[in-house]
């Protein structure tokens, strides 16, 4: 069986999202090295598993973005996760229609089953992890039905003061054990926790 891994950048203060729309401040501290553990990161996944609304953000972007993260974004399988039963994905607004890269992204899997039900039904597919990257209300989610295995954070050099936070909804206090922390030369920490069972 294979682990869901959750990858979220946040900032000093815990914050996933902040008050502004921008999300600017989640590329300070990036330096060479982060982006390596960023790549890594996304490179092992067996498929990229995303809320809605943030599948609806990235992905016109990635088909044509350019640089080392592009690749595995845009070659390993999408699922997306919605309570929307008539999204489709073929529907979505992509800037090259004729980039190979849009096959990923306009055929991702949908799952609008019971959340656990589809987490567990990926996790009994063979392959790499399955790799939760983005949406707040998404990755909340996946934490407060205690459904995620390691935790991959990327802490950044920042104070918010205020917005968002992905653990803001547990229903109790959830021990975890550090599995690995990099500093990076930006100024970020790369910190892999796993629950404790």
């Amino acid at each position: 069986m294979r682990d869901l891994v959750l990858k979220m950048s946040m900032s000093l203060d815990g914050y996933v999202a902040g008050r502004r729309a921008e999300s600017d401040w989640m590329f300070r501290g990036g330096s060479p090295d982060s982006m390596a553990w960023v790549r890594d990161i996304v490179a092992g996944a067996g498929v990229h598993a995303f809320g809605r609304k943030t599948f609806e953000t990235i992905s016109g972007f990635w088909p044509t973005a350019p640089g080392p993260i592009a690749s595995p974004m845009n070659t390993i399988p999408k699922v997306v996760f919605t309570t929307q039963g008539d999204f489709d994905p073929r529907t979505m607004p992509v800037a090259d229609p004729d980039s190979p890269a849009v096959a990923t992204w306009t055929g991702a899997r949908v799952a609008s089953g019971p959340l656990d039900a589809e987490v567990a039904a990926l996790k009994d597919e063979p392959g790499g992890y399955v790799l939760a990257q983005g949406g707040t209300d998404f990755g909340r989610s996946l934490v407060r039905a205690g459904l995620v295995d390691e935790y991959r954070l990327a802490v950044l050099p920042v104070l918010l003061g205020s917005g968002d936070g992905v653990f803001t909804e547990l229903r109790d206090e959830l021990d975890l054990e550090l599995v690995s922390a990099t500093a990076f030369t930006g100024g970020a920490l790369g910190l892999v926790y796993r629950p404790k069972r």
